[in-house]
């Protein structure tokens, strides 16, 4: 069995909950790379770090071993670790706080608000849920057990310990882990519910929307029609796999798109920073027997969808 080697530690510490990127450096057996800088400037050429990691060089804000500052001039060393923080535009902050359900020595569940992202990827880096419960309840080794929308707001698992994470997201794997979600949408009088809807979704790397392709079914949800207001339907969906965007490409497939989304059926790509109309789909339900404690857990949202009450104020901002 080939033994798995086990990179240094950072020396850069952790900055407002974010790990720092940690790049080994790859063999170079033609010399193409004299120096650390032309590799770098070829790895990011044509894409947006180019500029921030030159200007991460030249501040010394890049670091070798044992903490070494590394300058563009250093000779390039195939297999050497360096990190740095990624250089990030400032920010809007998302004006929601987050809601601790539950706490103990193993699990961490919060109650997230629309809009705040559960981890950072892509511009949204600090204003995650991950960095603020990171930063706020002193846990700096949390880590997420799966993950929930941008847009949908409702319950989210986190490990407080590395070592038991692998344990919490294997509950999510291996579909031990109850889950529930209310959504509103229009009310189609001709469609006959409850049903299970299964079909095959893919989702390409770089466009938006996620979309149901011909094929063997690889998601799976039963949608229940639980109240009718005036044309408009307050839903449970209970999800029995785990696809990108499931459970509104289900919906939005039965011609019911679930209010507020800005992508099915189609795309408007609203500005970051406008708070009007969110998506209505609440992560309602989780349950699961904890692997770590064995004990039996239920956890359930505290928040609503604002349109079933307020409609006007739904649409109009926070």
């Amino acid at each position: 069995m080939r033994r798995r080697t086990q990179a240094p530690p950072s020396p850069l510490p952790q900055r407002a909950g974010i790990d720092p990127v940690r790049l080994r450096l790859p063999p170079d057996p033609d010399g193409t790379w004299p120096d650390l800088g032309s590799y770098l400037t070829d790895r990011y050429a044509g894409t947006r770090g180019a500029e921030s990691m030159a200007r991460l060089l030249a501040t010394g804000r890049v670091l070798g071993p044992g903490g070494r500052v590394l300058s563009a001039r250093d000779p390039y060393e195939a297999g050497a670790h360096l990190w740095f923080h990624r250089d990030m535009e400032p920010e809007p902050p998302v004006p929601f706080a987050l809601r601790v359900v539950h706490r103990d020595a193993h699990l961490l569940v919060v109650d997230k608000p629309h809009f705040l992202a559960t981890t950072p990827r892509g511009s949204h880096i600090t204003e995650t849920a991950l960095a603020r419960l990171r930063e706020e309840l002193g846990l700096p080794a949390l880590s997420p057990a799966h993950r929930l929308d941008r847009l949908t707001a409702g319950l989210v698992m986190f490990s407080v310990r590395p070592e038991d994470r692998g344990a919490y997201q294997q509950l999510f794997e291996r579909r031990e882990v109850h889950k529930e979600y209310e959504a509103l949408a229009p009310v189609a009088p001709d469609l006959s519910l409850p049903r299970t809807v299964r079909s095959r979704i893919e989702k390409v790397r770089g466009v938006i929307a996620a979309a149901e392709v011909p094929g063997t079914p690889n998601a799976e949800t039963c949608v229940e029609l639980l109240a009718d207001r005036g044309g408009l339907g307050r839903y449970r969906l209970t999800p029995y796999t785990g696809r990108t965007h499931q459970l509104r490409v289900h919906m939005n497939g039965l011609g019911l798109p679930i209010l507020g989304d800005p992508v099915y059926p189609r795309v408007t790509d609203p500005a970051p920073d406008d708070y009007r109309r969110p998506l209505q789909l609440l992560a309602r339900t989780l349950a699961f027997t904890d692997p770590v404690t064995g004990a039996a857990h239920r956890f359930e949202s505290t928040r609503t969808l604002r349109a079933w009450d307020d409609r006007p104020g739904w649409e109009n901002g926070p």
